[in-house]
């Protein structure tokens, strides 16, 4: 019996990236997949990759007509979803004192309120259907702070806030609630930052220092280790589990290793 076998899942931003990755995941696994995301073509294509068991429905996060749309059409195609993955995000690199409010408000939309109106639009439904789990993902950048982050590390902050509140209020539903906090992303939220013929991966691979042997791994094969720990919070095999955080980013935010102190 496969892991996910009976589950109705929503993934937002699953055109791409971790979205994408934990979408056929999901698929192998047994569930029926809503690929929630703006971008049409993206979404499409990895639809039509999991054949019966997927399907794209363009979904502002932002808008709540537009969750109520796509939990509509998720019922109808496979039934009420006990699964919801809110991972749709976008990032803003900027000093703090460079930043807008327009750009912490539009950060915020999707990021955070998106979370917050995908919670409330799968209520009824995961109430109907006997429980579920929600997965919402934050970021290394949600547990430890880093300049250039202000209006992305203030969403994913509020995501962890949310989430926990979320699993206080819905555990009596038989509704989990966790979020996963993972390091690797989609390198086509960081490119547009980098400087003309910088390599994603190799500076990827370079801040590495925890595990040897990550160095070495594509940041496909990371994706994919997150991808792996929500399919774990979505199933049956972590009932024990809501309200938690789990961080998937290879020792990044637990420490720091001092050069010439014994150990290093």
């Amino acid at each position: 019996m496969a892991r996910l076998d009976g589950k109705v899942a929503i993934i937002t931003g699953a055109a791409r990236g971790t979205g994408a990755t934990t979408a056929r995941l999901f698929a192998s696994e047994g569930a029926r997949v809503v690929i929630a995301d703006v971008n049409r073509e993206g979404g499409e294509a990895v639809a039509k990759e999991l054949g019966d068991q997927g399907a794209f429905v363009e979904t502002d996060v932002g808008s709540e007509e537009a969750w109520r749309g796509c939990v509509a059409e998720a019922e109808q195609r496979f039934g009420p979803p006990n699964v919801l993955v809110n991972n749709a995000a976008i990032l803003h690199l900027a000093a703090l004192e460079d930043t807008e409010v327009a750009d912490l408000e539009r950060v915020l939309r999707v990021n955070t309120v998106g979370p917050f109106l995908g919670i409330r639009a799968v209520l009824e439904p995961m109430k109907r259907a006997g429980g579920g789990s929600i997965v919402n993902v934050s970021s290394i950048d949600g547990l430890a702070a880093k300049n250039g982050v202000a209006a992305y590390a203030t969403t994913k902050w509020g995501v962890r806030g949310l989430s926990k509140v979320a699993a206080v209020e819905l555990g009596k539903y038989g509704i989990r609630v966790n979020v996963v906090c993972p390091e690797a992303g989609s390198g086509d939220m960081i490119k547009p930052y980098l400087p003309p013929g910088i390599d994603f991966e190799k500076i990827d691979q370079g801040a590495h220092r925890m595990l040897a042997y990550q160095k070495d791994r594509k940041n496909a094969d990371r994706l994919l280790d997150v991808a792996r720990m929500i399919l774990f919070l979505a199933s049956d095999e972590s009932l024990s589990c809501t309200g938690a955080d789990f961080a998937v980013d290879s020792g990044y935010t637990m420490g720091r290793i001092l050069p010439g102190v014994p150990g290093s």
